[in-house]
């Protein structure tokens, strides 16, 4: 079990990767990438029970699957940081004919991947049939989601979340990236959701929201209160409150950095602000 100061340096070290795997290919998706770090190198470090090696099947694990798959930069880090495939290969991000697309996909085999993920709002079904599915296998383990606020404004979503509380489905904890961005402008601006807690608790959700998305401690321990209140009847909800592009300053709090790779002098700037840590690929 890794401590806190591990956990944090391998979290640099994917800010790292991420700046310079969208650098390299001038094209991706830093903002959010940044601003979920902490939550992926919690989850696959500490928070997922995972077996060794990697089948689609999935059983006797428990499972994650990315909706919002524009952030496959954080993705692809923490998991080759986390013994899916080489560190190295993260040199091909986006590079044509490789395993690491710009969404990922599922077509070349990419361990880790279990779903492409791409088109916005379909991730909460999928994980919610991956659920079901782990009931009727008979498997206690969990499955865990991540999606974005401004996707939650796909239809799709709310009809999988109403499903899922009137089935019961009590073995899967989704997350929402709370950021207040999205491609355009700030969600409220795009288009105002209201409360997005009171929303899943009147489709007969459980809520919990973790106030200091990008602090490890914080994400631990809300995520274990998540798990705790698993099987007991509700799907969980987790509201992870978390700031785009953190951990690079000219990139916080705003939506530009969305979709837009750093210049090389950008780059220079956000890797000084985080020194290398366990060694770049």
């Amino acid at each position: 079990m890794a401590n806190t100061q591990q956990l944090e340096d391998i979290t640099t070290q994917v800010r790292r990767d991420i700046l310079r795997m969208v650098h390299k290919v001038n094209s991706g998706h830093p903002g959010g990438s940044l601003g979920c770090a902490e939550f992926f190198v919690s989850l696959y470090s500490e928070i997922m029970d995972r077996k060794e090696g990697f089948d689609m099947d999935g059983i006797g694990e428990d499972l994650f699957f990315l909706s919002n798959g524009h952030i496959s930069p954080v993705y692809y880090s923490v998991l080759a940081r986390s013994g899916y495939f080489p560190v190295e290969e993260l040199n091909t991000f986006r590079l044509l004919n490789t395993r690491l697309q710009g969404h990922p996909t599922t077509h070349e085999g990419l361990p880790g991947v279990r779903i492409a993920s791409g088109s916005l709002g379909q991730g909460m079904s999928v994980a919610l049939g991956a659920a079901q599915a782990k009931k009727l296998n008979g498997c206690n383990h969990l499955i865990y989601s991540l999606h974005g606020d401004g996707e939650l404004q796909e239809g799709q979503n709310w009809e999988a979340i109403m499903y899922a509380a009137g089935k019961n489905v009590d073995n899967i904890i989704a997350t929402i990236d709370l950021n207040g961005q999205q491609i355009d402008g700030s969600t409220d601006t795009v288009l105002p959701m209201g409360s997005i807690k009171a929303k899943f608790e009147a489709f007969g959700w459980t809520v919990l929201e973790i106030e200091e998305g990008n602090n490890i401690e914080a994400i631990l321990k809300g995520m274990a209160e998540a798990k705790s209140l698993t099987g007991k009847g509700k799907p969980v909800c987790v509201l992870l409150k978390t700031v785009m592009g953190n951990g690079i300053d000219f990139m916080m709090h705003t939506h530009a950095w969305h979709g837009k790779a750093p210049n090389d002098e950008q780059l220079a700037i956000g890797l000084a602000q985080n020194p290398e840590t366990l060694g770049d690929y």
